[in-house]
Order: structure tokens, then sequence, then C-alpha cells
């Protein structure tokens, strides 16, 4: 039973002074299968359109004690939402920051649940070999192809997202040009990009679920971290005018005008629902 296991972070022998969970938060908050249920879409979409999958490309996160939480993108808020995007007929492209690889937080992956781990290798040229996201952002105009822009969760999100401008490019695209934002747990912290620089955010008004900084606060008592957040991001979109609506984790879900969130992991099955439901009536005849 994870009562009784330790709370003590896991060193990530890869990198000095990193850490993964603990075993005690590894036993309470990953599981080798994740819910995929209502993933049969009869309208499957037909088309070329896709979806910008924005994903984090650095994994080592400083925390206030000096040490480095070894995370990334989280396996299955990533996936599963691609999962049903995937069987709804959406094909993704994958980019990150710097055009390196995409980084995982391979000890969430749900490692029995063959249709996500098909995914994850069916998806593996493009995670290991991702577009460079400036160079998206910089050619994106009214004709571009994408009908959504999906970012995923993980505290690899805190990293670079928030503060990129080319993240900040391409949210005010979408808002511009009436694309979908996807996201769900940290993954909403990149949407202060879209409010820096100098510009007010095109998010200011809206409302949103996200994982929220009371238990972000909490994470450090269960050695999840090897130590806690240096900032925010709640608190940071809350001054740019987001409303974020949960202050504990139930897997909620919320979508406001086209900007669809969701509160964390437990949240991965319906936002992905959500999204892809929401993408076939914006592509249906009339």
């Amino acid at each position: 039973m994870s009562d009784d296991l330790s709370k003590q972070p896991s060193p990530d022998p890869a990198e000095f002074n990193a850490y993964f969970p603990s075993p005690y938060s590894l036993g309470e908050f990953t599981s080798p299968t994740t819910s995929i249920d209502g993933a049969e879409y009869p309208d499957a979409y037909q088309g070329s359109r896709k979806v910008l999958v924005i994903a984090a490309d650095e994994r080592y996160l400083p925390t206030d004690t000096g040490k480095l939480f070894s995370t990334g993108n989280h396996p299955v808020e990533t996936l599963v939402p691609m999962y049903h995007l995937h069987q709804a007929g959406f094909g993704m492209e994958v980019a990150t920051l710097s055009g390196n690889p995409v980084k995982f937080e391979m000890w969430a992956m749900p490692t029995q649940q063959p249709e996500i781990t098909e995914l994850h290798r069916s998806y593996l040229p493009q995670f290991l070999k991702p577009r460079k996201l400036s160079d998206i952002a910089d050619t994106l105009n009214g004709d571009s192809d994408y009908l959504a822009v999906f970012i995923p969760g993980g505290h690899g999100a805190l990293i670079g997202l928030p503060q990129s401008e080319a993240v900040s490019k391409v949210l005010r695209w979408a808002m511009e040009h009436d694309r979908h934002v996807i996201s769900l747990c940290h993954g909403p912290a990149a949407l202060i990009a879209a409010g820096a620089f100098g510009q007010p955010s095109p998010f200011s008004g809206y409302a949103i679920c996200a994982f929220p900084d009371a238990a972000d606060r909490q994470t450090p008592a269960i050695g999840y971290m090897p130590g806690g957040l240096t900032w925010f991001f709640g608190d940071r979109l809350r001054a740019q005018g987001v409303n974020i609506l949960n202050s504990d984790i139930t897997g909620a879900t919320h979508q406001d005008r086209k900007l669809i969130t969701g509160d964390s992991p437990f949240a991965s099955n319906a936002l992905g629902k959500r999204a892809a439901r929401a993408l076939l009536d914006a592509v249906a005849p009339g």
C-alpha cells in the first residue's frame, strides 16, 4: 500500500541533484492503466487540417531548495487527449521551443494501456524530431491549416513556455483567427506568454480549469517534488485577468468559447472527448 512507501524523492541518476517523485507519490498518482472510454467517433474527420501540439523540451525544473525536479510532459495528459483527437480523425504536428526532442515523465506512462503506448510509438518520430515552434509562429496567417493548439500538462510546461515569444505569437494567432486552444493541468501556464511582451492577455475575462496553486504548495510534503516551486502560474494568470474556477482536483473540465481546459491528469479523458467533439463540430458541413 502507498501509505507504507517512502515520501522521500528518488534520485534521478542522469543529473546531479535531480529527483523523481517519491515512491509514495508514484503509488498515489500514477497507474499502469488509464481511462480512454468514449473514443468512438463515427463522424471522424476525413480532411487534412490538423492540431498543433506545443510540448515541453526541458526536463529539469529548479525548486526553492536548489534541487531539481525531473519532469517533462505528463504522458497521460499528453497522450490521452491526443488519442481522442487521433480517433476523431485529426492529424497532429508536434513542436517544441528549441526543436529538440519532447521530454516525458516516463515514470507516469500507463505502460499496460496498449492504445496509449502504441500511440506514443507511432508519434515517436515527431517526439524525437519535432518542429521548432518559432519556425511555425513566423509563418501563421488566416489560411494556416491548424484547427487548434494543444498544450499538454506536466510541470515541464513551466519551463520556458510562459516566457516564450513564439508561444505568445501562436496563442494570439489562435485567438485572432477563431481557433481552439486546448490545455490541462500545468499546461495553461503557457497562456501567460500571450499576455506578456507588453500586450494585454487575449484570455483576460476567460474562465479555465487548471492545476491549483494550493495543490502545488502541498506537493513537497509528499515528496512529489524535492522542493517547492519558485513561482505559481495561477497567481500570474489571475493577474492577467484569467479566472481559475477550481480550487481542488476533481477531474473537472471547462469550455469558455474556444478555450478548453482541464484540472489534472484525472481530466485527461474528459478533456480529450470534449476537444475531439468541439473540433468535429467545427469542421462539420453547414
